[in-house]
């Protein structure tokens, strides 16, 4: 980015509530040269827009002063921001400005607004935040590109009781006044700016963590995290290099949060429903610690190449898995993560162009839509490559830390990185390994379809060989030998990666003879009802898929205590994708009152489609479509906000993503 636009600091002052209402809020930014803001149709930018050149006159003709009318025509898309230029300001190169842009955030993508029966405590209100990639243009007019960082402050003031966190290095709280102060020393790009309030309460984990969570999960989350995150980091230091943020604390949000983690500076969002599945929750927490390095001080300069910050930070955790749990637990949790990748690939076939690494983005298009397994997979597949190439991941450590020693708290393109490669490694650079028959690195990033190599994965095979064992008894003639011999292996021994691995296999082979969905049924559906939600969803989607009704009471409950959209949504596509939408549509009447209104549209979608009008989601049964019975909101061209609409046999299990 040239340096005629630069961003140097922005400033938020802001009012919250406890209850939902618009945010409001000056925004301050100073800089130098001229550079377009971005803003979401929610933002209203009905005020005052000043635009000072410290030191001048009142007079000068740097100074304007005009009314910014109400955004109309923007969409979530990063090809079609809103943008505002104030008019007549031209400031010479590299002169220092200020502008304040003064606006209200009403019906905003970014900002997630929850009543207190949506929450775990059912206590107080709650919001949060969730701005990648595009959404923050929805919570203060920003340079809405990762190409942009600068550091930045803000004032918060909140209702007595309630808990305000954003990401940021350092906050105080003005008691008598009820306002939070925040500010971020390092540069950060817009969307890492984070925000979260409610009935909130911390406990130390370690010397520089802490967790944030609503007091009925804070002994949960304690109790599962403790020492752990130093260790991780301390794990990712000795890689690495230093820990740049200060402190790493975690907030675990209500089940509304949409997706699993957010590698938010300083504070890691992550959904409270991943608590009771224990090896995601730690790889899902090491893979937010990675990103510490890989992302939020080097960051993607475009969303074409998210693979930069997601392959790079998937490399770290199971380099940090390695050194922490050992490489059989890490082969594990790779053989099952490129399972998904090539049953993915299966279904979009290999020349979609999604699974490139530099995938194109559209105009029009939600750069979101590009995150997929192939961003953090085939990424990370490419740069285990690169390990290898230069002689072991001990070598490529050293890489690096140089690497982000030197582009620390800046962006860059893939460029950037592979030339930092082949010149610290000059011997590969002689030997042209970037142009290997095959294997060019601009194949990696250009070609469709699956990844041109993968990673030696016989060092988890002690854990991997008993889930292909297991899965070929279950396939095999005659059953009732098959049946016997596999009763005899106690998968209750196991860990959930192996489980749902073998899950996962099932479900791929869907639909099976019902005889074998029986007798798996009588083996294990007891035993897998007692396990976590990752295992159990996947038994339950065998149960759908298979149209196997005597454990549908089973997915029932399963559904009558699930709010998060990670548990329900696969469960839902499979329902109406078969024999079951009757049954979907009976479940969703009875438990939308406690569904999060983002996520009842959602489903609200995927249950119309291929309704008649007779059956249409969100009214009572027998009532009149768009009668006194029926949600306004619950009719089925209603759309989503910032949410893809559903269609795709992909299962949101199959992506289970972590920014």
């Amino acid at each position: 980015m040239p340096a005629l636009h630069r961003r140097e600091h922005v400033s938020l002052d802001r009012v919250t509530g406890a209850e939902r209402k618009p945010i409001s809020g000056a925004r301050d930014t100073q800089g130098s040269g001229q550079r377009a803001v971005e803003a979401d149709p929610s933002l209203l930018q009905g005020y005052a827009t000043e635009c000072e050149v410290p030191g001048g006159p009142r007079q000068s003709p740097f100074f304007r002063r005009s009314r910014v009318l109400p955004c109309n025509s923007s969409t979530m898309a990063a090809a079609s921001p809103t943008r505002r230029v104030l008019p007549g300001v031209q400031v010479p190169a590299h002169q220092p400005f200020q502008v304040i842009l003064r606006y209200t955030s009403t019906d905003a993508p970014a900002i997630w607004w929850l009543e207190p029966e949506l929450t775990y405590g059912s206590a107080k209100p709650f919001v949060f935040t969730q701005g990648h990639s595009v959404c923050n243009r929805s919570f203060f007019p920003c340079f809405d590109t990762p190409a942009v960082k600068c550091t930045y402050s803000a004032v918060v003031k909140a209702p007595s009781g309630v808990q305000v966190l954003m990401s940021a290095t350092q906050s105080t709280f003005v008691e008598e006044e009820g306002v939070y102060c925040f500010h971020m020393e390092h540069p950060v790009p817009a969307y890492l700016v984070a925000l979260v309030a409610g009935d909130l309460k911390p406990a130390d984990i370690g010397p520089r963590s802490r967790v944030w969570a609503e007091p009925c999960l804070l002994p949960t989350a304690t109790s599962k995290l403790s020492g752990a995150v130093e260790q991780w980091l301390s794990a990712a230091e000795r890689l690495y290099g230093p820990y740049m943020w200060g402190r790493y604390d975690i907030v675990f949000l209500p089940p509304s949060f949409p997706i699993v983690a957010m590698e938010n500076p300083c504070l890691t969002f992550i959904i409270s429903s991943i608590l009771e599945s224990d090896e995601f929750l730690v790889i899902d927490v090491i893979h937010e610690v990675a990103h510490s390095w890989f992302g939020n001080a080097v960051t993607n300069a475009t969303w074409e190449e998210m693979w930069l910050s997601e392959g790079l930070a998937t490399y770290a955790q199971r380099r940090i898995t390695t050194e922490t749990y050992g490489a059989a637990f890490t082969c594990l949790e790779t053989a099952f993560r490129l399972d998904a990748l090539h049953r993915q690939m299966r279904l979009l076939g290999e020349d979609s162009p999604v699974s490139k690494l530099q995938a194109k983005l559209e105009p029009g298009v939600n750069p979101s839509h590009l995150m997929n397994l192939f961003t953090y997979e085939k990424g990370y597949c490419f740069v285990y490559y690169l390990s290898q190439l230069c002689g072991g991941p001990q070598r490529f450590d050293g890489f690096l830390r140089a690497y982000v020693e030197k582009y620390k708290f800046s962006s860059v393109v893939a460029q950037d990185l592979l030339d930092s490669f082949l010149s610290f490694f000059p011997e590969l650079k002689e030997q042209s390994v970037d142009c290997r028959a095959g294997l060019e690195f601009e194949r990696w990033l250009n070609a469709t379809g699956p990844p041109l190599a993968e990673p030696d994965l016989s060092q988890g095979s002690s854990l991997t060989r008993p889930v292909e064992a297991l899965f070929q008894l279950w396939t095999a003639e005659p059953l009732d030998q098959a049946a016997a011999s596999a009763s005899a292996i106690d998968i209750s021994k196991w860990r959930t990666f192996q489980t749902a691995l073998f899950l996962d296999r099932l479900l791929d082979g869907s639909p099976l003879p019902q005889e074998v969905v029986m007798s798996l049924s009588e083996c294990y559906s007891s035993l897998l009802d007692s396990m976590n939600a990752e295992i159990r969803i996947r038994w339950l989607q065998i149960v759908v898929r298979n149209d196997y009704y005597p454990d549908l009471h089973r997915v029932r409950r399963f559904l009558e205590s699930q709010m998060s959209r990670m548990y329900t949504i696969p469960l839902y596509e499979d329902l109406c994708t078969g024999t079951l939408k009757s049954f979907a549509l009976e479940v969703f009447y009875q438990t939308q009152g406690r569904l999060h209104p983002n996520l009842r549209r959602t489903i609200q979608q995927i249950l119309s489609q291929g309704l008649g009008p007779s059956a249409e989601p969100g009214a009572e049964p027998g009532a009149e479509p768009g009668g006194p019975g029926a949600d306004a909101d619950a009719r089925p061209q209603a759309l989503l906000r910032g949410d893809e609409a559903p269609g795709s046999t992909i299962s949101l299990r199959d992506v289970n993503v972590s920014a």
